[in-house]
């Protein structure tokens, strides 16, 4: 019978790749389309285009205010009723990227609306265009206000890619998961994948403070 050491030894192997081959891409792909759609998101409900804008609204008010695990089970096995079938990771990356860009199109909406309005009004006074405007002057400004809450929400998607388990990916969770059922030992391998995702989240919180003081060293 193996001891809880040579259980841990001979997990850890498959635990971390599978976190290096699901979790990591999942999360980052995930996060970089999120961030697209929050920010297509944020621009819009600020131009206050009529019918856009409340379509948008209403996306952030659906995703903001369900579970991720329920909107996880529509994209994958509620929508297959409809004849709409997805691939376990194209689901995730729809579910968390939606799901994402929701919480960060709120981050990015604020930190756009914190900029003085006299800066929108000097930079129209002098006939600059509104791309060039978002560009030059808001945007490297609402980076900064952003990066804290962006990157909290960066960190969270990290441990929420673990409910892809749910639907049958084989995550590092998922992998904990199936030696767990061999081993009859799942307080040992749950604490185990809780480690490695707090191993994750303390380098990138670590990361995120650097990030933050560089960006922030000429305020």
């Amino acid at each position: 019978m193996e001891s809880n050491l040579d259980i841990l030894l001979n997990a850890a192997g498959p635990m971390i790749l599978a976190g290096l081959e699901v979790t990591v891409p999942l999360t980052i792909i995930s996060f970089i389309a999120g961030l697209v759609i929050a920010v297509i998101t944020a621009l819009v409900r600020i131009a206050n285009v009529k019918v856009l804008s409340t379509v948008f609204r209403i996306y952030v008010w659906i995703f903001r205010s369900t579970p991720l695990l329920v909107q996880l089970f529509i994209v994958f096995y509620g929508l297959s009723n409809l004849g709409v079938q997805f691939s376990t990771w194209s689901a995730a990356i729809i579910a968390f990227s939606l799901n994402t860009g929701a919480y960060a199109s709120e981050a990015v909406r604020a930190s756009v609306l914190s900029i003085p309005k006299g800066q929108w009004e000097a930079a129209e006074s002098i006939g600059m265009s509104y791309p060039l405007l978002l560009r030059r002057i808001i945007a490297p400004q609402a980076i900064r206000i952003s990066l804290p809450p962006l990157s909290n929400t960066f960190i969270s998607l990290v441990k929420d890619t673990s409910l892809a388990a749910s639907i049958t990916m084989v995550d590092m969770f998922m992998v904990s998961q199936r030696i767990a059922a061999r081993t009859y030992e799942p307080l040992l391998l749950y604490c185990f994948a809780a480690f490695l995702y707090l191993v994750v989240c303390t380098v990138l919180t670590a990361l995120q403070d650097k990030l933050e003081a560089r960006v922030s060293r000429y305020v």
